[in-house]
């Protein structure tokens, strides 16, 4: 049912757009009805249903129908009331327009983080990829592009707050996700990397940029949720210092020593964790639809378990 949060949200608001304009203008029309607003011809109804009619068609710019208005003041309010409408349309026209465009900016923003990091949603594997052999120098380049659109996304989330509630079943575009893996992926590069070897990649400034501005768009997401689920605490422990181990294995097999940094690692994540996850709970995505690293380290721990019951 969360899928259909976001369209019926947006039905939901253009009925009462329209239904709250028309009832307005009908209750200022009905008390005219058979005396300054006639039909052409015939004996003039004077109820809801009628008001509500002539209410209608006033606030369409074409018009139409079979009442006018018999004097200044209701043809004023006819002009008035066609302004309106044809205002509010455009105003709904253009809200869905850039609601839409605000929405397919951030798919087409998670699909590109996910296929950076191998469609494995693993923020150790797409900084793998950002180096060459261990050189990232042009790493900073590649995450200089992600800095704006990821910027525009956030700033799109605060003004447009209904983003918050299209939910997509494919976890790949969830917001919660590509938020933990350039979360992740800078906890990595600050605690992770020998700053002595790659002090300027660490230092650099689309690093910080994109780890704040993830930040950013977190503590705007988590803003937008119920008081109480924000007043909870994710009280589980999670196995950080286990992620930052089977990262540091995915980072040596690609021939980067990282540092012996659990501690640190984990600390820095449970700073952002706890957020994403509630976040992740208002939208129905588990914690391992976000972290796709513990859910690939617990197959084998599994594996061996049942190897081990056998």
């Amino acid at each position: 049912m969360l899928s259909f949060a976001g369209p019926l949200i947006v039905i939901a608001l253009i009925a009462f757009w329209a239904l709250g304009l028309t009832l307005a203008a009908a209750f200022i029309v009905r008390p005219e009805l058979g005396t300054t607003i006639r039909p052409s011809s015939g004996e003039t109804p004077t109820d809801l249903v009628t008001a509500l009619l002539v209410a209608g068609n006033s606030l369409s710019i074409v018009g139409g129908g079979d009442y006018a208005p018999r004097s200044s003041g209701t043809r004023l309010l006819f002009l008035i009331n066609s302004f309106i409408g044809a205002s509010v349309l455009s105003l709904v026209l253009s809200y869905l327009v850039q609601v839409y465009s605000a929405l397919h900016e951030r798919n087409a923003f998670a699909l590109t983080v996910d296929l950076m990091t191998g469609e494995t949603g693993d923020a150790a594997k797409m900084l793998t990829r950002l180096s060459q052999g261990g050189d990232f120098s042009d790493a900073t380049s590649t995450l200089d592009n992600l800095v704006r659109p990821l910027a525009m996304i956030k700033e799109a989330h605060h003004f447009y707050p209904l983003l918050f509630y299209f939910r997509f079943n494919d976890p790949r575009y969830a917001v919660t996700r590509f938020v933990f893996i350039l979360l992740d992926l800078a906890t990595l590069i600050e605690t992770g990397l020998d700053p002595k070897r790659h002090r300027t990649f660490i230092c650099s400034s689309p690093v910080d940029a994109l780890h704040r501005c993830a930040a950013l768009l977190l503590e705007t997401l988590d803003q937008h949720l119920a008081a109480e689920n924000r007043a909870t605490a994710v009280t589980e422990t999670r196995p950080y210092e286990e992620r930052y181990e089977t990262a540091a294995a995915t980072l040596r097999a690609a021939g980067i020593e990282p540092l012996l940094n659990h501690r640190s690692y984990a600390d820095r994540r449970g700073e952002w964790e706890p957020s994403l996850a509630r976040v992740g709970q208002a939208l129905g995505y588990t914690v391992e639809e976000s972290d796709c690293r513990q859910r690939a380290a617990r197959i084998p721990t599994q594996r061996r378990a049942t190897r081990h019951i056998v």
